[in-house]
C-alpha cells in the first residue's frame, strides 16, 4: 500500500521534473532582448532608446497571447489525462494554427499602427525612427513569436518541459550570433538586430512544428487546422486573454504612477520590481507545473489526486515564498548599490526591498493557485477575479499618490492587489466547481 509520505514524495519529484527546465526556459527568454541591448548599446543612445521602446511593445504583445501557450497547455494535459495523445496532439496543433493566424492579422493590422505604436509609448525624436525601424522589421517574425508561445503550450501539455527549456537555449544563442554577425560584421544597425532576432524566433518555431509534426505521424493525428479546434481553442483563450490584460494594466499604472513621483522614484521602482520579476520567474515554474499536472489528473478524472497534488503545490510556493523573502531580507543592505550611486534612490530602494520580501509568501501561494486554476481550464473565473482585483488595486495606487505616500504607498497598493488574488484564488481552490473532470471542460 502505499503511504501518503510516499504518495507526497512522488508528487514533489513529479513537480520538480517540471518546474525546474521550465524556471530555466523563463530565465532564458528575457535574454533575447538583453543580448540585443548589449550590442545595440553600441551603435549609440538613440539606438538604444528605440530598442527599449520597441521592446516594450512586443513584449506587451507577448505578454497578451500568453493564453497561447497557458490554453494550449491546459487542453493538451486533459487529452493526455484521459489517455488520448492523438487528441492531444491534435489540440496541440489547433493552438498553433491559431497561433499563426493571430499573427498574420497582426502583421496586417500592425504595420500602418507602427508610428502611431511608438509615439504611445512615448519615445522622443530622435528615437522614434530607430523603434520605427525595429518594430517594422520584427513583425514578420511574430506569427514564429506567437508559434513558438503555442508550441511550448504543445510540449508541456505533453508534460515535457525540457525541450522548451533546449529550444530556448538554442534560440537565445543563435540570436546572440547573429546579433553580431549583422550588427557588428556587416553594420545593418538596428535593422539588423531586429532581424537577428526574427531569425532566431523562427528557428525556433521550425524546431517545434517539426517536434510536434514528429508527434502527429507517430499518432496518427492530422496537421491540417481544423475549424471547430480553431474556434474551441480561441474561445478557451478569451478568459485568460481578459486576465492577462486585466495583470497588464496595474504594471502599466504602476510605473506610471512611480515615473510621475520623480525619477529616483521610477529608478528604484524599476529595479524593486526587476528582483519581483526575477523571483516571479521561480514560483512561475511551479505555477507551469501545475498547469500541465492539474490538466492530466482531470482529464483522468481522478479528482482525488488533483487536490492532492494541489495542496503539496501551494505548499512549495508557500515554501518557496518564505525562503525568497527571508533570502531578500539578508541582502538587502547590500542589493541597492549594486545598481546605483545615488543616496536617494538606495534610500528609496531599500524601503521598496523590504515590501517585496514581505509580499513573497503571498505571491507564491496567487502564482500556484493560478497556474492549478489555468490548467483546470478556469479561465472565466480568472478573468473575473483578476478585473476584481485589479479594482482594489487602481484606486488604492491613486489614493498613495494623491496622499504623497511614495514608493511604499506603491508597493502597499501592489499588496493589497496580491491579497485580493490570494483571497479570491483560495476561496475557488477549496471548493470543487473547477474540477470539472474530463477530456473536455
Amino acid at each position: 500500500m502505499t503511504t501518503p509520505r510516499q504518495l507526497a514524495t512522488a508528487h514533489d519529484r513529479e513537480i520538480l521534473r517540471l518546474a525546474v527546465p521550465a524556471f530555466g526556459a523563463l530565465v532564458a527568454e528575457p535574454l533575447f532582448l538583453l543580448s540585443d541591448s548589449a550590442i545595440v548599446g553600441h551603435l549609440g543612445t538613440a539606438q538604444l532608446g528605440g530598442l527599449g521602446v520597441a521592446g516594450q511593445a512586443l513584449n506587451t504583445l507577448v505578454y497578451l497571447c500568453v493564453f497561447l501557450a497557458y490554453g494550449t497547455t491546459a487542453g493538451v494535459a486533459r487529452q493526455v489525462g484521459a489517455g488520448d495523445l492523438p487528441g492531444a496532439i491534435r489540440q496541440g496543433i489547433d493552438g498553433m494554427w491559431l497561433a499563426i493566424a493571430i499573427g498574420a492579422v497582426l502583421i496586417v493590422a500592425g504595420w500602418p499602427l507602427i508610428p502611431w505604436i511608438v509615439d504611445a509609448f512615448g519615445a522622443s525624436p530622435g528615437v522614434a525612427p530607430y523603434a520605427e525601424t525595429y518594430l517594422r522589421v520584427s513583425l514578420f517574425g511574430i506569427p514564429s513569436m506567437l508559434v513558438v508561445l503555442a508550441g511550448t503550450g504543445v510540449l508541456r501539455g505533453l508534460q515535457d518541459t525540457r525541450t522548451p527549456l533546449l529550444v530556448s537555449i538554442g534560440g537565445f544563442s543563435l540570436n546572440l550570433l547573429l546579433n553580431v554577425v549583422f550588427v557588428i560584421v556587416l553594420g545593418w544597425g538596428i535593422a539588423g538586430s531586429a532581424w537577428g532576432t526574427v531569425l532566431a524566433q523562427t528557428g525556433s518555431a521550425v524546431v517545434y512544428v517539426a517536434v510536434v509534426l514528429r508527434a502527429a505521424r507517430r499518432h496518427g493525428a492530422s496537421f491540417r487546422p481544423d475549424w471547430a479546434g480553431l474556434r474551441t481553442s480561441a474561445t478557451t483563450g478569451f478568459g485568460l486573454l481578459v486576465r492577462t490584460a486585466a495583470l497588464r494594466v496595474v504594471l502599466i499604472v504602476g510605473t506610471s504612477i512611480a515615473a510621475r513621483m520623480g525619477d529616483p522614484e521610477i529608478a528604484a521602482y524599476q529595479v524593486g520590481f526587476q528582483v519581483w520579476t526575477l523571483l516571479a520567474f521561480a514560483l512561475d515554474a511551479i505555477a507551469i507545473a501545475g498547469q500541465a499536472i492539474t490538466g492530466r489528473y482531470l482529464g483522468a478524472s481522478d479528482t482525488a489526486a488533483t487536490r492532492a497534488v494541489m495542496r503539496r503545490m501551494v505548499g512549495w510556493g508557500t515554501g518557496c515564498g518564505v525562503v525568497f523573502g527571508l533570502a531578500l531580507l539578508v541582502v538587502r543592505q547590500w542589493l541597492p548599490a549594486l545598481f546605483t550611486s545615488d543616496g536617494d534612490v538606495r534610500d528609496l530602494l531599500l524601503a521598496s526591498l523590504l515590501l517585496v520580501a514581505v509580499l513573497q509568501p503571498v505571491a507564491g501561494v496567487v502564482f500556484v493557485l493560478d497556474g492549478i486554476l489555468i490548467g483546470a481550464g478556469d479561465g472565466a473565473y480568472l478573468a473575473v477575479t483578476t478585473l476584481v482585483a485589479t479594482a482594489v488595486f487602481l484606486p488604492a495606487a491613486l489614493v498613495a499618490h494623491r496622499a504623497d505616500a511614495g514608493l511604499v504607498g506603491l508597493w502597499t497598493a501592489i499588496g493589497l492587489w496580491m491579497l485580493t488574488r490570494m483571497i479570491t484564488l483560495s476561496l475557488r481552490a477549496r471548493g470543487d466547481r473547477w474540477m470539472v473532470t474530463g477530456a473536455a471542460r
